[in-house]
């Protein structure tokens, strides 16, 4: 499940979303070791979002001659 307040992501660069993605795993972690277990949920929320937007962008990453070349 996505976290529904955050804003559109399709303008951050790949770099931008594995530094947000690093930041946010740190948070997590410090929220798992100090039990509150409310903040996990939401930074696992965005964490999602983050993590999809990032694999979405790295699957459209693809070189220009994808279509091109047919090399079956």
């Amino acid at each position: 499940m996505e976290h529904p307040l955050i804003e559109n992501l399709d303008n951050l660069s790949l770099e931008q979303l594995q530094e947000k993605i690093s930041e946010l795993t740190k948070k997590l972690g410090i929220a798992l070791r100090t039990g509150n277990g409310h903040l996990c949920n939401q930074l696992r929320m965005a964490l999602e979002s983050y993590q999809n937007k990032y694999n979405e962008k790295q699957r459209g990453s693809g070189t220009p001659f994808d279509d091109v070349i047919d090399i079956s």
